[in-house]
């Protein structure tokens, strides 16, 4: 038996099908993104000394705000589909993966300085947890960008066919950027303040 692609909510679970999809899938990543930030605290609460310092809070600074504005052109992206107003959704979510490309290319950067200064996952805990958390985010990342451009470029005709599913698929790559924005939320602080 082949579960359907329906927009409706169901009545047994009061969600659509993807949106239960997506949350169960979320629900992986937390498991998996908790379970490296319990690593990390386990690391620093035992280690003897801790390192502070050792990166550019300027920068990380700079790609929290990143990542919060292209949540807020992701929601626009969907709201626009939402007010049927193609164009003003095509342009919305376009920034949204420029201010990806954006972060990746500064974590680029951030992970070259790194690099030049041998301070490589082997240099230290610290760093090891590090590149760790910011490479898995990183990945994440890329992973929403592939996902959004597909939706700019082959899976653009969907909006002809099924507008309603296409918005629906939007909401839930919406859900999804929503969460990596959220991760680097508690990676920021975390690996960049305390």
């Amino acid at each position: 038996m082949d579960i359907p692609y329906i927009v409706e909510t169901r009545p047994d679970t009061g969600l659509a099908n993807g949106k239960l999809g997506i949350w169960l899938f979320l629900a992986s990543e937390v498991m998996l993104f908790g379970a490296l930030f319990s690593t990390y605290i386990i690391l620093r609460v035992g280690a003897p000394e801790w390192p502070h310092g050792e990166l550019n809070v300027w920068l990380g600074a700079g790609n929290t705000v990143i990542l919060i504005s292209s949540s807020v052109t992701m929601v626009m992206a969907w709201a626009s589909l939402k007010m049927k107003d193609w164009g003003k959704h095509r342009l919305y979510l376009m920034l949204t993966v420029g201010l990806a490309l954006f972060f990746l290319v500064n974590k680029y950067f951030e992970y070259a300085e790194h690099v030049r200064m041998h301070e490589l996952p082997s240099h230290s805990t610290f760093f090891a947890i590090y590149f760790t958390l910011t490479g898995l985010h990183g990945l994440h990342i890329l992973g929403g960008v592939v996902v959004m451009l597909y939706f700019l470029g082959p899976g653009a005709k969907m909006w002809k066919a099924n507008p309603d599913q296409f918005t629906n698929r939007i909401e839930y790559t919406g859900l999804y950027w929503h969460f990596v924005d959220l991760v680097w939320i508690f990676l920021f602080p975390v690996l960049y303040l305390l």
